[in-house]
């Protein structure tokens, strides 16, 4: 299994990834950006705004996806792998070029390598405002609410286009109610 927690920032990852950590022992936990020694440092100067074109800031999250599919996904794919974001967080992010140019070149970058599960923590317009406004902003979280809704949009459409197996769920919802429906997915 090839599973993905996705969502904007403040949506709850963290806390599910925790949780599914303590519930599956044995899976391998990573994340994207930042899952290998290239993507940590990738990740970062995406995220402190190094790369001045949209374009460029890309091709970082490109590079680092496709060293992560190599190291990590493909290496493990005997086993259950976790992973705290994918190429539909790249794919929703990556506005500067149409939805299907962007598919096609994540596609390339992770060798067609698709997750089996997607989980989709979606957070409301009233949701996301109060959670943001209790913690300090990344520079792609100081870009707005506005802009973070659209790349929830984004991550929808890309992950119904993809044709992924997947599950939307309400992340105003408890911890343990949120635990339960992606418990839930993971067995179906």
């Amino acid at each position: 299994m090839y599973v993905v927690i996705e969502g904007i920032d403040t949506a709850g990852k963290s806390t599910q990834l925790e949780i599914l950590a303590k519930k599956y022992k044995e899976a391998i936990f990573t994340k994207e950006p930042g899952g290998t020694q290239i993507g940590i440092k990738l990740r970062q100067m995406a995220l402190e705004g190094e790369a001045k074109s949209k374009l460029a800031e890309m091709f970082l999250f490109l590079a680092d996806r496709a060293e992560h599919i190599y190291e990590v996904i493909l290496a493990n794919k005997d086993k259950m792998v976790i992973s705290d974001r994918s190429m539909i967080s790249g794919i929703a992010y990556a506005k500067n070029l149409s939805l299907q140019t962007v598919i096609d070149l994540n596609l390339i970058a992770t060798n067609n390598t698709l997750p089996t599960h997607v989980i989709l923590l979606k957070l409301s317009k009233e949701e996301l405002q109060n959670r943001l406004s209790k913690k300090e902003h990344d520079s792609i979280e100081a870009r707005g609410i506005d802009y973070l809704l659209e790349i929830q949009n984004r991550m929808e459409e890309t992950i119904k286009k993809l044709n992924l197996n997947y599950r939307f769920i309400d992340a105003s919802l408890s911890i343990e109610d949120i635990s339960k429906d992606i418990e839930d997915f993971l067995n179906e």
